[in-house]
C-alpha cells in the first residue's frame, strides 16, 4: 500500500519526467506525416478523447452521441466509428481531422461495432430489437436489418468476411449470418448468457464466451455445428486470441482466473490465477506475452505465454478494464474505468538497474470510459 501511495504522491513529476523523455528522445524518429491517436469513448459524457501517442498528450476532446460504448477502427481507411447506446446511432468520426462526420442511424441498444477486415462493411447488434444493422462504410447507408435471437450482445464478422457470428444473451443461442446474402445461416443453440466471441484467423471455428454458465461453446463454421462446450471458470467474460490462432485465454472474472484453451483440439490445457476479478485481455503480436487488466485489485498482470507463468503485477487507476497497445507495442494503454483516465505502461529493455515495465503517465479522459481502440495512419496532406 505504502508503494501505491508513493506513487500517486509522485505521480506528476514521473508524468512530467516521461514526456519529456519521449518528446526529447523518440518524437524526432517520427515523419510528419504520421499520426497515432488512441480514442477512448466516455459513456457518461457523451464524449470520445483523442491521446496524441507521439507525446501522450491530450489532443481533443469529441462531442458523439448519448452514451457512447463501443468503438472500432477501420484498418483500410482513416475512420474511426462508435455506438451511442441511448441515442441508437453509430458517429464516423475522421481521423486526419478528428471530427465526426457522419450520424447512422441504428436500431434499439447497441453496445459494440465490428468491421469487416476490407474496410467495407460493419455490424452492429442491436440488443433491445433483436436485429443486427449491416452497414455500408463506403457510402454511409444501412444495407439491412437482420433478425437474430434476444437479447444479441455482439456481432462479430470472420476475417475472411463472409460469416458474422451473432451472440444471443437472451436465448442462449448463436446466429451465424451470411454476409453475402443479408440472412442468418443457421441458429445454434449453446451455453448460457453467451457474451464475447473470437474467431480463427482460418475462419474455421468461432469461440463464444458464456458468463452464466462458466463454459465456452466452439463451433464449426464450416459445418455450422457445436463442437464442444469448454468447463473454464466462474463467469467468463473476455476472449485474447494469440495472433497465430493456436491459444486462446479465458479471462473469468468471477473465479480471479484465466484458462488456457487448445483452439485445434478444444481442450482447456489450464488455469491460472492472475488477479482480483479479471475483465479484459490482450495479446501482443509475437503471441509471447498477455496483459490482464484485473478490475477490482487495480493492477495489469502480465503473463508470459511461453514459460505458463505471471512474471508482474502493476498498479494502475481504478478499476481497470478496457486495454490497447501502440503500434510499436512498446506502451499499453488500460483504460480505468472508475478513476477516468489512461494509464501508460512502458515496455523497455530490462537493466541492473530499470525494470522490464514502468509508468510512464497517467491521462485524464471523460466520466465512465467504457472502450479503448489505438489507430495509427499517415495524412494524405500533413500539416507543415
Amino acid at each position: 500500500m505504502k508503494r501505491f501511495l508513493l506513487l500517486v504522491v509522485t505521480l506528476p513529476v514521473v508524468a512530467a519526467l516521461g514526456w519529456w523523455y519521449f518528446h526529447e528522445r523518440q518524437l524526432p524518429g517520427y515523419g510528419p506525416a504520421y499520426r497515432e491517436y488512441a480514442y477512448v469513448t466516455n459513456g457518461k459524457s457523451n464524449t470520445v478523447s483523442v491521446i496524441d501517442l507521439r507525446t501522450f498528450q491530450p489532443a481533443k476532446t469529441i462531442r458523439v452521441g448519448g452514451e457512447p460504448t463501443g468503438i472500432a477502427a477501420n484498418s483500410k481507411k482513416n475512420e474511426l466509428y462508435v455506438v451511442n447506446t441511448q441515442s441508437n446511432s453509430v458517429s464516423v468520426i475522421d481521423a486526419e481531422r478528428n471530427e465526426v462526420v457522419a450520424t447512422i442511424g441504428v436500431h434499439a441498444s447497441p453496445y459494440f461495432i465490428d468491421v469487416s477486415q476490407d474496410g467495407r462493411r460493419a455490424y452492429v447488434a442491436n440488443s433491445k430489437s433483436a436485429n443486427v444493422c449491416v452497414i455500408d462504410l463506403e457510402t454511409r447507408l444501412v444495407l439491412g436489418n437482420i433478425r437474430v435471437g434476444a437479447l444479441p450482445g455482439l456481432a462479430r464478422v470472420s476475417p475472411d468476411g463472409t460469416t458474422v457470428v451473432v451472440s444471443n444473451r437472451g436465448d442462449n443461442t448463436a446466429s451465424l449470418l451470411d454476409a453475402a446474402q443479408l440472412k442468418v445461416r443457421s441458429t445454434i443453440s449453446i451455453c448460457q448468457q453467451p457474451e464475447d466471441i473470437a474467431i480463427l484467423p482460418d475462419n474455421s471455428k468461432a469461440f463464444i464466451a458464456c458468463g452464466g454458465s462458466g463454459q465456452v461453446a466452439s463451433i464449426d463454421l464450416k459445418t455450422d455445428t457445436l463442437l464442444a462446450l469448454l468447463d473454464v471458470g466462474k463467469t467468463p467474460v473476455s476472449l485474447a486470441l494469440k495472433p497465430d490462432g493456436g491459444e486462446l485465454v479465458v479471462t473469468n472474472f468471477g473465479s480471479n482466473d484465466i484458462s488456457i484453451i487448445e483452439t485445434s483440439t478444444n481442450e482447456v490445457s489450464g488455469s491460472y490465477l492472475i488477479g482480483t476479478h479479471p475483465a479484459r485481455g490482450i495479446v501482443t503480436s509475437d503471441n509471447s506475452r498477455l496483459y490482464v487488466s484485473n478490475f477490482d485489485s487495480n493492477t495489469i498482470a502480465v503473463y508470459d505465454i511461453d514459460i505458463g507463468k505471471l512474471i508482474a503485477s502493476l498498479p494502475v487507476g481504478s478499476h481497470p478494464d478496457g486495454l490497447a497497445l501502440s503500434k510499436s507495442e512498446n506502451y499499453l494503454l488500460v483504460l480505468d474505468s472508475q478513476s477516468g483516465d489512461v494509464t501508460v505502461i512502458q515496455k523497455r529493455k530490462p537493466t541492473r538497474l530499470e525494470t522490464e515495465y514502468a509508468l510512464l503517465t497517467m491521462i485524464p479522459v471523460g466520466v465512465q470510459p467504457n472502450n479503448i481502440v489505438v489507430k495509427s495512419f499517415i495524412v494524405a496532406k500533413p500539416v507543415p
